[in-house]
């Protein structure tokens, strides 16, 4: 190529700068862009695959179960060569342990012993017998392997014979040419040989394997458990509680009888295995002869050593019987943190039917207090929280809008201040004048007993106790009752009023519950001089705080606790405060309580916040404060429930009951809408009526109702009341005679209650008006 074919390169020779001009063609790009978007999401998703593959299994990985496990095989593997030496030297002692057997009853060496033991001891009969069992064993023994070697040499020999015939036939007779049942017969005998043949071929296998594994077995530790399971990840991996470790804590107790039999290879019968109960361990174990759970219990300190575990986490307990133990053994530290906080401190309501929250169980369940039919009875060392939990228990009724409650303080304590303006009585003090009140109270109660007693009488089916469905019967005047008395040893052992007191509180703690009258005690002296025996015995709920003896735990507890391992002497002062041991306050013999405290001291007060919302939840329902003065002095007259039939009547000769039932309802709702044609018929039968059958309807007869109210009315003119009736808390009879109370001729003593509440609630204010002939005599009546 020369220089005027290409002037580019002619310019360039001569220095001057040509730029170079390409040949392209312009494509459109719309086929590639379509391509790439095709082609975008495939790496899009397989992002997102491997994103969402790589988060589940990081989110596996850091699961708490697989972290067990893997902590667990990672720990394994740690041990693996332990593991391999305890299983080789199981498989030895495996085979020695065969070898002893064999050699045992091949000599006869345990019936041998038994005869030394006889000669030892003299017994010639006892020897004779041994012996005689040796040589008839013997015989027996050579007997039966004569039979049974001569019944295996029999059927040797006629296999044998079979099987030669079998081959003989067959080497003359081709198979194809033999009849069906003879070509059946060796089909069997082939099926037989080829099961045998896989058999041994599987035995010589697996044969070894199974016997190793049974000698192991044979020979691994007779103690129960497997320890060698334990997981490395808890805390408490050092002092896991099984059968094993039990077992051997009891075998280090230093009991005699325990060492005796430990020795002598015997195992423990656990009667229910060591399992997983609440925050702890529960096993139940049948001891020995000659051990007893209060063996068991008396040496708790070494016991809980041997465990690993604080006297206050072990709590060995009688069972059912002396010689069976219940031991329960706390995870490590579990009681040594509070209850929490109440779950009732901001907001809820509570029902005395049903209980109020009370404080943790050992198991760490929360407990519902039973208040209805139960009386209570707390005590401890001071300030170990036994006024707290008095107050926990007052502030779950106080959330009970149906609840009255009184407290006497027999001492200057401002715990219950707060509460002042939900109690309907509230005294605090030192001097004679409070346990005046307090025997007041504990007398106004028995009376109200005694009413409770005849209004329950007088209601339709006569229920024997307070219900839920009586007590939110404003009129009925049942609703639940609860005294409270603080440091109640300094009323008992008042010169002046101890004695009543006693006596009006074992009449309260007999017969009240039933009546929806509740007594709350408390005590910091519980002993047989400060807490009456019939108090102690009768209480339905014991509670110990840390006491110092086991008078005191018994004291509080009932008679015979201490021995059966339920001591509330292992409390420590300070350290175990608000920690108490309780009995009846739920289905099990006992329990481990911490209680729930509501802050109540300086700069922090929590308990005001809940009165303030009983105060609300009162004026929600429209009830008053003082219950009972409320009912005393404004209560209507009891409904007459035979004039109310004959009002339903309407003049009318025959009713239907149904009828008679709509009309009863619609004239007094409260009184009546509860009831059914079966207290229809209750209420007829009391004064001497029934519900007769008319044209296929039962009715009413106008006639008869009509004249069981004359009959009524001209036995109670010519009936003179009789003096005395009705105290003592002796319920009347069934008739609709008004029991006067004892009090009805004395002079002098004024009502129960303040004169203003007298001045109210006396008949002349009430301008002359008479209450219905069958009525109950309500306390105003009386004064």
């Amino acid at each position: 190529m020369n220089a005027a074919e290409n002037p580019q390169s002619t310019e360039n020779r001569t220095g001057e700068l040509v730029p170079k001009i390409y040949d392209a063609e312009v494509v459109s790009d719309t086929g590639q862009n379509a391509e790439r978007a095709e082609r975008r999401p495939v790496p899009v998703v397989r992002r997102a695959f491997i994103e969402c593959t790589g988060y589940l299994i990081g989110r596996v990985r850091e699961s708490g179960r697989v972290a067990r496990w893997r902590g667990l095989l990672a720990y394994r593997v740690r041990k693996f060569p332990v593991d391999v030496a305890r299983l080789l030297w199981f498989l030895l002692r495996g085979h020695g342990r065969w070898v002893a057997k064999a050699w045992t009853g091949a000599t006869y060496a345990d019936l041998r012993s038994d005869v030394r033991q006889a000669r030892m001891s003299g017994d010639t009969q006892a020897r004779r017998d041994a012996q005689e069992t040796i040589r008839a064993d013997a015989k027996a023994r050579w007997a039966k392997l004569g039979i049974g070697m001569r019944r295996a040499l029999v059927t040797a020999a006629v296999l044998t014979v079979v099987l030669v015939l079998l081959a003989l036939v067959e080497m003359l007779v081709d198979r194809a040419d033999m009849p069906r049942w003879l070509v059946a017969v060796y089909d069997v005998r082939d099926f037989c040989v080829a099961a045998v043949r896989f058999t041994v071929s599987w035995l010589a296998a697996l044969g070894p394997i199974g016997w190793a594994v049974a000698a192991v077995w044979e020979g691994r530790d007779r103690t129960p458990g497997a320890a060698w399971l334990t997981q490395p990840d808890r805390a408490d991996a050092d002092s896991w509680v099984d059968e094993r470790l039990i077992s051997r804590a009891l075998a280090h107790l230093g009991v005699a009888p325990l060492n005796a039999f430990f020795k002598s290879g015997g195992e423990l019968v656990y009667l229910t295995a060591a399992r997983k109960d609440g925050d702890g361990t529960f096993a139940r174990i049948r001891l020995p002869l000659g051990v007893t759970a209060d063996m068991v219990a008396d040496r708790r300190p070494t016991l809980a050593a041997n465990l690993g575990r604080a006297s206050l986490e072990t709590w060995p307990t009688k069972g059912d019987e002396d010689g069976v133990l219940d031991l329960w053994v706390a995870d490590k530290g579990t009681l040594q943190g509070g209850a929490g906080d109440w779950p009732l401190l901001h907001d809820g309501v509570a029902d005395v039917f049903m209980g109020v929250p009370f404080g943790l169980t050992q198991r760490g369940l929360i407990v519902n207090a039973p208040l209805l039919e139960a009386n209570w009875l707390i005590g401890g060392r001071p300030g170990q929280g036994k006024t707290s939990a008095m107050r926990t228990l007052l502030l779950g009724a106080a959330l009970d809008p149906t609840a009255e409650l009184w407290v006497f303080v027999m001492g200057e304590s401002p715990d219950f201040e707060p509460l002042a303006p939900r109690l309907s009585r509230y005294r605090m003090g030192m001097d004679d004048s409070v346990a005046a009140d307090a025997v007041t109270a504990l007398r106004d109660l028995t009376e109200e007993m005694e009413r409770r007693g005849r209004t329950l009488g007088s209601q339709p089916g006569r229920p024997p106790k307070v219900s839920r469905k009586l007590a939110d019967r404003p009129g009925l005047g049942l609703h639940p009752l609860i005294l409270a008395i603080d440091e109640c040893h300094e009323l008992f052992q008042h010169k002046k009023y101890g004695r009543q007191a006693e006596e009006l509180a074992v009449r309260l703690i007999k017969r009240g519950r039933k009546y929806g009258i509740i007594l709350l005690l408390a005590t910091q002296s519980p002993t047989k001089d400060s807490i009456p025996k019939e108090i102690t015995r009768n209480v339905s709920c014991g509670v110990a705080f840390a006491v110092a003896d086991h008078i005191a735990n018994d004291g509080l507890l009932g008679a015979g606790r201490y021995r059966a391992g339920i001591r509330a002497t292992e409390l420590r002062m300070k350290t175990d405060r608000g920690t108490c041991v309780a009995v009846g306050i739920t289905d099990e013999p006992w329990e481990l309580v911490r209680t729930f405290y509501v802050t109540f001291e300086d700069g922090t007060d929590l308990v005001t916040p809940v009165v303030a919302r009983a105060m609300a939840l009162l004026a929600e329902h429209g009830r008053p404060v003082a219950l009972t003065t409320a009912k005393e002095n404004e209560q209507p007259a009891p409904a007459d429930h035979l004039a109310d039939i004959a009002e339903a009547c309407a003049g009318e000769k025959r009713v239907r009951t149904q009828t008679v039932l709509a009309r009863l309802i619609a004239h007094n709702p409260d009184e009546y809408g509860g009831w059914t044609l079966t207290d229809l018929s209750a209420a007829l039968t009391r004064h001497g009526l029934a519900p007769a059958k008319s044209h296929g309807v039962m009715v009413v007869r106008a006639d008869d109702v009509s004249s069981a109210l004359a009959t009524r009315e001209d036995e109670q003119e010519g009936e003179e009341p009789r003096e005395g009736e009705g105290s003592r808390g002796v319920l009347p009879d069934r008739g609709n005679t008004p029991t006067p109370p004892s009090e009805q001729g004395k002079r002098g003593k004024g009502r129960r209650f303040d004169t203003s509440r007298d001045a109210a609630g006396s008949p002349s204010n009430h301008g002359g008006e008479t209450a219905w002939p069958d009525s109950l005599p309500t306390a105003a009546d009386g004064a």
